[in-house]
């Protein structure tokens, strides 16, 4: 009798260690089941707060844009830089609304989201603008004018900023206003796109859709009438640096019969450019004279380019027998040419050349004047820069013996 108590004792020893054991991976296995379901972490598809989920709704996109004043002011931003802010402003607000309809917030969180935006305006604003001035060459209008594309460069340029910035408005707006975990969000239906990709294909190329026809009509009128008279006028100009380059460029067009080349055409087109960048002073020229400090002031415009003549050439012209050639634009490749032309002048600091030349002119003429007046005399040279239609003076050098 004692023996077989004895004996089942290790057996009964050895299925409560099997039960606690079984019990421990049930409970670790339990844990961590409700951390990843229950748990703080990231957002999953099974624990997706309501206000994360997105379900968009049906909406048509409303941009409340005048096409016939936008092109106006594309065309001269320096001009008209207080109406250039507000463009930028009612487009992104119209994306913004849009892609709040689209995704269904409340009103509180429309309110909520066009506050955000009011608040980051400012420096969007000044973002759009320096970037589009970059893009957009504001000295070639008649240039643009004679190739039939002023207008269409200008909203080309408008359409390079605003895909550059849109997304990451609309994240950093949605995502401040709506709570998000991690910045994701669980959106419902088919095909369904993000803020983001719901703000660009529905709102922003549509818009510049608009925009791209609007500038094809005027481009084709301005282009037609630009020679009908003939003009002169009396220029005051004063040249200070000249930049001479060569460029070429080359196509090869062919026709293809089941992946097969069957015919080739080789056009090979060069050009040399002559531009010359200085300052037109009938703008802006003034000489100031503070008998107190012994200065005398010269200021100047800020520099431009003058004038940019363009020789091309065609080098090759090896038509094939399917003639691929009434494929080629001339003229577009003209004035791709003339453009990449006026983009390296711009980067090459050929403002800033173009400054410091005049600054030893202003010294070789005005010095021996202000010398003879008083031998104490100083000169300083000061550049201007439009912003905001008013004239502010940069950049001042000071000259003396």
């Amino acid at each position: 009798m004692s023996q077989k108590t004895s004996s089942s004792s290790p057996t009964s020893t050895k299925k409560s260690a099997r039960l606690l054991l079984l019990v421990l991976i049930l409970s670790f296995v339990g844990v961590v089941l409700f951390r990843y379901y229950q748990g703080s972490g990231g957002g999953t598809f099974t624990n997706v707060p309501k206000e994360y989920q997105v379900n968009y709704l049906p909406a048509d996109f409303d941009a409340k844009i005048d096409t016939e004043n936008a092109v106006a002011i594309l065309e001269n931003p320096r001009r008209y830089r207080r109406e250039f802010d507000d463009l930028v402003y009612n487009l992104n607000r119209s994306i913004i609304d849009h892609v709040a309809k689209r995704m269904g917030l409340p009103d509180s969180l429309k309110t909520a989201v066009y506050q955000e935006y009011e608040r980051q305006h400012p420096y969007l604003s000044d973002l759009y603008y320096n970037d589009f001035i970059q893009l957009k060459d504001t000295t070639s209008t008649l240039y643009q004018s004679w190739y039939d594309n002023e207008s269409t460069n200008a909203t080309d340029a408008l359409e390079q900023v605003a895909s550059r910035y849109t997304c990451f408005l609309i994240t950093q707006i949605i995502t401040q206003v709506v709570q998000t975990r991690g910045g994701t969000m669980y959106i419902k239906g088919d095909n369904a796109d993000t803020p983001c990709g719901v703000g660009i294909n529905e709102a922003l190329r549509p818009m510049m859709q608009r925009l791209k026809d609007r500038a094809s009509i005027e481009d084709f009128g301005r282009s037609k009438g630009i020679m009908e008279e003939k003009i002169q006028r009396t220029i005051a100009e004063l040249a200070t640096f000249e930049v001479r380059d060569k460029k070429g460029i080359n196509k090869t067009l062919q026709t293809k019969i089941w992946g097969f080349s069957v015919s080739s055409s080789d056009v090979e087109i060069t050009a040399i450019s002559i531009l010359k960048i200085g300052f037109k002073l009938d703008d802006y020229f003034e000489v100031d004279l503070n008998e107190k400090s012994g200065v005398v002031t010269v200021t100047l415009p800020e520099p431009t380019i003058l004038s940019h003549e363009v020789y091309p050439r065609i080098d090759k012209l090896d038509i094939g027998w399917l003639r691929e050639l009434k494929d080629v634009n001339f003229n577009e490749s003209f004035n791709l040419l003339r453009d990449e032309f006026r983009r390296e002048a711009r980067m090459d600091n050929s403002m800033e050349r173009a400054q410091e030349k005049a600054v030893e002119l202003m010294n070789t003429m005005f010095m021996p004047v202000i010398k003879a007046m008083n031998s104490k005399y100083k000169l300083k040279v000061r550049f201007q820069e439009h912003r905001d239609d008013i004239r502010n003076l940069t950049d001042e050098k000071t000259v003396s013996d």
